[in-house]
Order: structure tokens, then C-alpha cells, then sequence
């Protein structure tokens, strides 16, 4: 299994996994000509795509959906609060689109992937991190999510390598630009996102599984790389020297992760 985050930010998110006999997007947040030419850029055509999973119905995470899974001939799947959301109110397209529904902690077929979803804390309908396995590669996405709790650690364990949300530093975002209720919903741990600190406890605590780990959906505003690098190693501890970090980059396709 090859992994390569095509995206990842608030101004859109995607995530390539290519297996032996196909491929899938988690998200797509990007216009579908946009995700093309990301995949253009890593020596990718879309073409053994076969499904589109998504976390939540944020426009960052949904854009190019309609658009490329009608293209592409494939399926949109997700969670049934997010599918409901996402027909109901944000679909870009009224022209017949194929959507199926998973259930948290059930896997689900897609090819020779089986993707379980696990419930993340954010405020949207019903939104969802994943684990992705072929054979014995085991790949999770974690993000959006203003905590990460007991359940979810059980789930990122038996991974081989992971995205993990590193959205921002919180004295950044106390004294930077953004009203105080959204300063008040992003380090909501209920319905928020991520921080730094919150990023590196959690890797402190699957460092012993996890041999690859890449920070997403950094705050241009409220983060920068270096923090939130510098508090992942902090957090890993003994294990810094072990586990191979990276950045996931928000207007640039990220390095491939081999598993």
C-alpha cells in the first residue's frame, strides 16, 4: 500500500492510498480538476479509483466530490448522518450519483480494502476517522477531530503509519486574528480540532506501533510546521529516533508513504 496526502488544510483535503489492485480517495476537497492534476503530479491518472470515502460534510473535505466520483464512475461512501447531510444540503449537482453508507466500527469492503470508520469529535453531522487495510498493511486517517480518546487509540494502534490531525498551537491561536467564538470552537475538544499538544500526546502513546506519522490539517494562521514538529517530537520521547515524521502540506502533493 502507497499513501500520498494530495492535500491537506482548511482550504482542502485529500488523501490518495494505492493498493496492488486499485486505489481509493479519502476526501476531496479540492475541485475535481484540482485533485487530477495532484495526481498528475505524482505520477497518478485517478484511474484505479474505486470509491471516494469521506469523514464529514465540510466543504473542505466534500468540493470536488459530485463532481469526480460522477466522473470517475465510483462510489461516494460515508457515514449515514454524514451521507444525509451531504445529499440533503450540500451536494453540487442534482445528476444521479452512487453512495453508499458505513457504520462505525463495521469494515467495509472496496475492492481488496477493507476501510473501517471510527467516530471523531467534531461539529458535524456524524463525521468519522478510517482505517484502511490490505493485507497486512493498515493505514489510518485522524483528523478534525478536538480529541482523541481511548477508542480512538485502540484503532490508530494497529496501524502501520497514520495522518494525524496537528491543527494548531494553542498560544498562537489565543493571540492571533480570529474572533473569540471561533477561537472557542477550534480548541473545543468536543467539536474542534486538534491541537499540537493534544497531536503529540497521542503519539506518545502509539509510538510503539506507528512507524510513520504525518501532521495534517495545520492552521496557516494558528501553526507552523516547526511547532508542530517540534511538540510531535517532544511527544514521542524515547521513541523520536524511531518513527519517521512528516508534514502533510497543504498547496503540495506530501511524500509517498510505503507501508
Amino acid at each position: 500500500m502507497k499513501v500520498t496526502v494530495l492535500a491537506s488544510g482548511s482550504k482542502g483535503n485529500c488523501i490518495y492510498i494505492e493498493g496492488a489492485s486499485g486505489a481509493l480517495l479519502i476526501d476531496a476537497g479540492l475541485s475535481a480538476r484540482q485533485i487530477r492534476a495532484r495526481l498528475s503530479a505524482c505520477g497518478e491518472s485517478g484511474d484505479r479509483i474505486e470509491a471516494i470515502v469521506v469523514t464529514h460534510e465540510h466543504t473542505d473535505h466534500i468540493r470536488g466530490a459530485d463532481s469526480l466520483a460522477r466522473s470517475l464512475d465510483v462510489p461516494v461512501i460515508a457515514t449515514e448522518g454524514t451521507l444525509r447531510e451531504y445529499l440533503e444540503h450540500r451536494r453540487t449537482s442534482g445528476k444521479p450519483l452512487r453512495v453508499a453508507a458505513c457504520r462505525s466500527g463495521e469494515p467495509h469492503a472496496i475492492g481488496d480494502f477493507s476501510v473501517t470508520p471510527f467516530s471523531v469529535f467534531h461539529d458535524a453531522a456524524d463525521p468519522c476517522g478510517f482505517i484502511v487495510r490490505e493485507h497486512d498493511a493498515v493505514f489510518g486517517c485522524c483528523t478534525d477531530t478536538g480529541c482523541v480518546n481511548d477508542r480512538m487509540l485502540a484503532h490508530l494502534r494497529t496501524c502501520d503509519a497514520i495522518v494525524l490531525e496537528s491543527n494548531h498551537c494553542p498560544q498562537m491561536l489565543e493571540q492571533g486574528p480570529y474572533p473569540l467564538f471561533l477561537k472557542r470552537r477550534i480548541r473545543d475538544e468536543k467539536r474542534g480540532h486538534l491541537s499540537n499538544a493534544a497531536s503529540a500526546a497521542c503519539l506518545g502513546r502509539i509510538a510503539d506501533s506507528v512507524h510513520t506519522a504525518l501532521l495534517a490539517h495545520l492552521s496557516e494562521v494558528n501553526n507552523t510546521p516547526d511547532r508542530a514538529m517540534v511538540s510531535a517530537i517532544d511527544g514521542l520521547g524515547l521513541y523520536a529516533g524511531s518513527i519517521r515524521l512528516g508534514i502533510a502540506p497543504q498547496h503540495t502533493v506530501s511524500e509517498t508513504i510505503e507501508l
